[in-house]
């Protein structure tokens, strides 16, 4: 009688480990598969944000080094994970790049650094398309004069009314129309000639941070 009571206790946790292993399984892979969020030099990504009513995941978030120094903290914002900058630039629906300022840098030779990105990075017909864009882009930072260690800012798209650049939470420019300049701007990260090739990678979700290897200038 003990002998057959405590064969059915041994089949009854092998039963319920058997059970218990597809579940564990499973709520791991929903918790790998959750967005997470990510912070870098104190600057917190969280996993998702709202653009025009529509939920963004974080693609990826890195640090921009100039040398051994940390420059700013940049994250990416889609609708859908991609791992490529072809996947990126062909995701549809709103794109956010969010920026956070790890030094003190001149706002004005910031904006000068972009619009050589965008033209390294972009066709020269793309280039041409993106410059009234680049043009408002370069008026917003000359406004600015000068970007401190915590300032941050955002450029969203979204389709069918442009691209906005918000600075410390306020918008600081009419939206842009043309397509092409959003994409030429996130080019200067995502690029044949990005501003740092680990950026880059963290952008695009293969590393959590820059690591100071970007051959870049921006």
């Amino acid at each position: 009688m003990e002998t057959a009571v405590i064969r059915r206790i041994f089949l009854l946790a092998a039963s319920a480990a058997a059970l218990a292993a597809p579940l564990a399984a499973h709520a791991q892979a929903q918790t790998q598969a959750q967005p997470q969020a990510i912070e870098l030099a104190g600057v917190r990504y969280e996993p998702t944000v709202q653009v025009a009513n529509t939920k963004l995941v974080l693609n990826g978030a890195g640090i921009r080094y100039k040398a051994i120094f940390k420059v700013y903290t940049a994250g990416l914002y889609l609708t859908a994970k991609a791992n490529t900058p072809e996947a990126v630039l062909a995701t549809p629906g709103p794109r956010r790049m969010h920026i956070t300022m790890l030094r003190d840098i001149d706002a004005n030779e910031l904006g000068k650094l972009f619009t050589r990105g965008m033209e390294q990075n972009t066709t020269r017909d793309d280039f041409m398309k993106s410059i009234g864009g680049t043009l408002k882009l370069s008026e917003v930072f000359s406004a600015k004069k000068k970007l401190v260690a915590g300032d941050s800012f955002y450029v969203d798209w979204t389709p069918g009314q442009g691209t906005v650049i918000v600075v410390n939470g306020k918008p600081a420019n009419e939206p842009i129309k043309e397509p092409e300049f959003y994409s030429s701007l996130l080019k200067i990260w995502l690029g044949h000639s990005p501003a740092d090739s680990a950026l880059k990678d963290a952008l695009l979700g293969k590393v959590a941070t820059g690591n100071g290897a970007g051959a870049g200038n921006n």
